[in-house]
């Protein structure tokens, strides 16, 4: 069990699905830049948050609904929780683009079931994934395999952020979507708290390359 101080975003489940380098820059290194991907998504996060909750033909749909799991170690605000006059209530969480090669939006709306189910004492079997480009829904089952999942991601995110663990840049095709790649790519790496085991490595491989410091290097 996670005490309210130790709880972590929810959202941080997503980046270090994509890439743990780029969740490590923004929960330990405290690092930030938008893109345009970015911006829309905040755009649609806010639309979605910005209209009232509201009762229509016996569906209650909430918005902006605050979400903790002590179980998980997570917190975070849901876009959209629907309560059916009968049955239990449906997590929707809204992207900007369509639906991903990777689990990362399937992760983060399990995430968001299971915080529901242990604030409220029920079990959440389905969700939905509202995305932008083609406006529409996407049901997802919430099976065991997605919660073991889910659940795993959540201990790899506590391992790192308390390990203040920041994993070596690498290039791959994804980094060209990325909003931190300026900031990520070694050429433009800067030693920042929360980087020492980075730092140690560089350092170890230049005393091995280079041999030890001489007065003047020293100096």
């Amino acid at each position: 069990m996670f005490s309210d101080d130790e709880l972590l975003p929810i959202s941080a489940l997503q980046h270090l699905i994509f890439c743990e380098r780029q969740c490590a820059l923004i929960h330990v290194e405290r690092l930030w830049a938008e893109n345009r991907w970015t911006v829309e998504g905040m755009h649609l996060h806010a639309k979605a948050h910005s209209e009232k909750s509201s009762t229509v033909d016996g569906l209650h749909t909430t918005r902006s609904m605050p979400l903790a799991s002590h179980m998980l170690g997570l917190s975070g605000v849901a876009d959209v929780i629907e309560f059916p006059k009968s049955g239990p209530p449906v997590p929707v969480e809204y992207k900007r683009g369509r639906p991903k090669k990777n689990d990362s939006d399937r992760v983060q709306l399990a995430a968001q079931a299971m915080c529901l189910e242990e604030m409220l004492a029920v079990t959440i079997p389905v969700g939905f994934l509202f995305y932008g480009k083609n406006r529409r829904r996407v049901k997802v089952e919430l099976d065991a395999a997605l919660r073991e999942r889910t659940a795993q991601t959540a201990k790899r995110l506590h391992e790192m952020i308390a390990n203040r663990e920041t994993p070596t840049a690498m290039r791959e095709p994804k980094c060209d979507q990325c909003s931190l790649v300026e900031l990520c790519l070694p050429s433009s790496m800067r030693f920042k708290t929360g980087s020492s085991q980075f730092v140690a490595r560089e350092l170890a491989a230049t005393i091995a390359s280079d041999g030890p410091l001489t007065d003047d290097e020293d100096e």
